[in-house]
């Protein structure tokens, strides 16, 4: 998969009025799987250059990539022109200082103040399988892993000798996805302190600029919609600077062919595994070309490195597709589900949950939430979830956050009873969580007040009348986390909803000395994923339930310890068709959090058909957010139905191939979609109407992925014609009122 060759490259130039010859002996290391080709070169001076990277190529020797006989600056022949050879080539992990204007990976302070950094290759390694990532200190970097049949792994060492400042760059080739990972290490290897700046995971790029630019933005309750901008001369970017991947942007981006659809084009997908602050840039300079970097944000970002100390930067998933947007997220599913997402609710179906939030809010009591579970119970639900409310003094959202006790005027007895009548209805209990969170009002903040994040002597701003806990804070930690053990301890809870409801404020801790305030945006995020990997690890059957104000979380860092997310608190089902449209785009269906709620829906006050609502549910890890006493006896009636119909078909959604057939970001009249089976087997496909257009009386919509040779019968009308006639044919739908679905099962006969 990796494979090494020297190159003599030769050129001609005119080198004080005679024209002159020149030869550079260049490494190509280049890391090949049946799909793609990821290549590198070194240069005589140790210059780590990019080559290329897409569809597989021949075993050709490809050093004319670097182009370094196009160049007449090349330092090794023309040292006086220096400067334009650094601003001109594509470097795999750009510093500044030297020459490279244009957007760096790695920036550097030193004792004397300077911050130019000259990185050169040192040597290269390659290993079987895919090692963690690791930093001194750190127990546990999120990263997607592989077997050594699975993945080979190239590690290139470079070093700044000056600084003696050594970078470990980390790639990883998946055998059979068209997938690289990187990250990159800093390692400070000098008598002396190094300030990091940024550092970014990596760096990639091409000699062309014909590229649209697509990312998931939005806002809370409207979660990764979908943009797409042509580049254009200068810098476009997203990024996060709440502590969180935030609502507003997500932690992907893609380059796509300006001729990318669903089907056709080429697609680079990229996407950071980490939880706070980010950054995903694409710059387009003079000449033409493109660098695309990602990585932690810089922004109010700095790491101080002492002697022998190291820093790792979270990993960028890098995808490659030369047949569509579609074909580059089936990809992202596949790795996600096989390689990052661990424990024993990986592959299993998801109980079918209702959770009391939007029945009750905060007015219940023990019997309100038996009564709920018991009717649940009736109708085939598996699993109680009791949300926020049931701890400390909490009757509102302006007290309690921190106290992890039971609410014994609510529960009496604590939640051991109630547990144990829940479970004797044959149900599994769950509870909701919110441990990063502390309110001015509670026992915990009145003991320890400078455990929350904050910079002495300014006001402390508040978000839904709380603070957030410094988790970089060892003692934070441990803390909080013998109050959820207390908690699990105490009943048989088998399902934690981890919530976060704000963003961070005042980012200072009471805890880091002053040359390591600005760490404290990175350390927050590690402590995160340390307490998380401590409770995975000690209750290895609870199933995790990530959650923050719905889906300002939702990133690849988080499916390491959980697996799956609360997609967005806007279960309205019609809203929920763009919300997981665009999540689709680099997650899959398994790991998103779909609930049927009541209605008018809670957050936009609109009515859908029970029948649509559970539908879409379908499309995610399926459960209800209402009190089923009061729904209606036609509603409560349908859920036996629904549940059946998600234990059928959740086996295909949730291990199959995706595959998106409408688009309301183009046309908002419909949306429908459809997951076929590994083996092509079988299939379900689901359509929405929307908006009920007079001028359209009913709609051909044509199915993918099936296989073109067999034959399927539609299961709901009988009708039987080959793959190929379906996907080129289609599957005429009917004409009826808005927000009405229909869901259709395919099978091979």
């Amino acid at each position: 998969m990796v494979t090494e060759k020297k190159s003599t490259v030769t050129y001609r130039k005119w080198d004080r009025g005679a024209m002159r010859e020149f030869s550079e002996e260049v490494t190509i290391v280049r890391m090949d799987n049946d799909k793609i080709t990821y290549a590198m070169g070194i240069t005589q001076e140790g210059y780590l250059l990019h080559c290329y990277y897409g569809a597989r190529i021949g075993d050709d020797d490809i050093s004319y990539l670097m182009r370094l006989p196009d160049h007449p600056f090349t330092p090794n022949g023309n040292n006086r022109d220096r400067l334009i050879f650094m601003d001109s080539r594509a470097f795999e992990f750009s510093c500044p200082g030297t020459g490279d204007y244009r957007e760096p990976c790695l920036m550097v302070m030193d004792e004397d103040g300077m911050s130019t950094c000259d990185l050169r290759v040192t040597g290269f390694t390659v290993k079987k399988g895919k090692p963690a990532l690791k930093q001194k200190g750190v127990s546990c970097i999120p990263a997607t892993f592989a077997s050594a049949n699975e993945a080979e792994t190239l590690t290139v060492t470079l070093e700044d000798s000056h600084l003696s400042l050594v970078v470990e760059l980390t790639y990883t080739m998946f055998a059979k996805l068209p997938v690289i990972t990187r990250s990159a290490r800093a390692i400070n290897k000098s008598y002396s302190d190094i300030r990091i700046q940024r550092l970014l995971s990596g760096c990639v790029e091409w000699d062309r600029s014909d590229f649209d630019f697509i990312t998931l933005n939005g806002s809370w309750a409207r979660e990764r919609a979908v943009a797409r901008e042509p580049l254009h001369f200068g810098k476009q970017s997203v990024e996060s600077r709440r502590g969180i991947s935030s609502h507003q942007h997500n932690p992907f981006a893609a380059l796509v062919s300006h001729d990318a659809s669903e089907e056709v084009g080429e697609a680079y997908g990229f996407n950071l595994v980490y939880s706070g602050n980010f950054l995903a840039q694409a710059e387009v300079a003079t000449s033409g070309f493109t660098r695309f970097v990602m990585g932690i944000n810089p922004f109010d970002f700095s790491w101080l490195l002492r002697p022998e100390e190291d820093l790792t930067a979270p990993e960028m998933v890098i995808v490659y597709s030369d047949c569509g947007i579609g074909a580059m997220s089936r990809t992202f599913h596949d790795l996600y589900r096989g390689h990052l997402i661990r424990g024993q609710w990986r592959d299993r179906m998801r109980p079918v949950l209702i959770n009391n939030w939007e029945g009750t809010y905060f007015d219940f009591d023990e019997e309100k939430i038996y009564q709920i579970a018991k009717a649940a119970s009736e109708k085939g639900i598996e699993m109680l979830v009791l949300d926020d409310g049931w701890f400390g003094k909490r009757n509102y959202d302006d007290c309690s956050l921190g106290d992890w006790v039971v609410n014994e005027n609510k529960l009496h007895g604590g939640l051991k009873p109630l547990v144990e009548r829940i479970n004797a209805l044959g149900m599994k209990f769950g509870l909701w969580f919110e441990p990063e969170m502390v309110s001015p009002d509670s026992d915990l903040y009145r003991a320890h007040p400078d455990w929350a994040i904050q910079i002495i002597g300014r006001d402390m701003t508040q978000a839904r009348e709380q603070y957030v806990l410094d988790y970089s804070n060892p003692e934070v930690r441990e803390h909080v986390y013998g109050m959820i053990r207390a908690i699990l301890d105490s009943a048989n809870v088998e399902y934690i909803k981890w919530d976060m409801n704000r963003a961070l404020s005042e980012v200072g801790s009471t805890a880091l000395p002053r040359k390591r305030q600005r760490e404290l945006w990175h350390r927050y995020v590690l402590g995160v994923y340390e307490l998380q990997d401590r409770l995975t690890t000690d209750y290895p059957y609870l199933l995790l339930e990530n959650c923050s104000s719905g889906g300002a979380r939702f990133d690849a860092g988080m499916l390491y310890f959980s697996p799956q997310i609360w997609t967005s608190d806007d279960t309205d089902a019609i809203e929920r068709l763009k919300i997981q449209y665009g999540t689709s785009i680099c997650y899959p269906a398994s790991t998103m959090g779909a609930h049927v709620s009541d209605c008018p829906n809670h957050a936009i006050g609109r009515t859908t058909p029970f029948a649509t609502r559970g539908d879409v549910a379908l499309m995610g890890t399926f459960g209800y957010e209402l009190d089923v006493t009061r729904i209606s006896e036609e509603d409560r009636c349908a859920i036996p139905g629904q549940i059946e119909k998600f234990k059928k078909y959740n086996p295909i959604i949730s291990a199959g191939d995706q595959y998106r057939l409408g688009n309301l970001f183009e046309d908002d009249s419909y949306d429908a979609w459809m997951f076929v089976a590994k083996d092509r087997s079988e299939a379900v496909f689901t359509f929405v109407q929307v908006l009920n257009k007079p001028s359209t009386p009913s709609r051909r919509i044509l199915l993918r992925g099936l296989d073109p040779d067999r034959d399927y019968r539609n299961e709901d009308t009988g009708e039987i014609r080959s793959g190929k006639t379906w996907m080129k044919g289609g599957v005429i739908v009917g004409a009826f009122g808005d927000f009405v679905s229909r869901t259709m099962h395919f099978k091979a006969v």
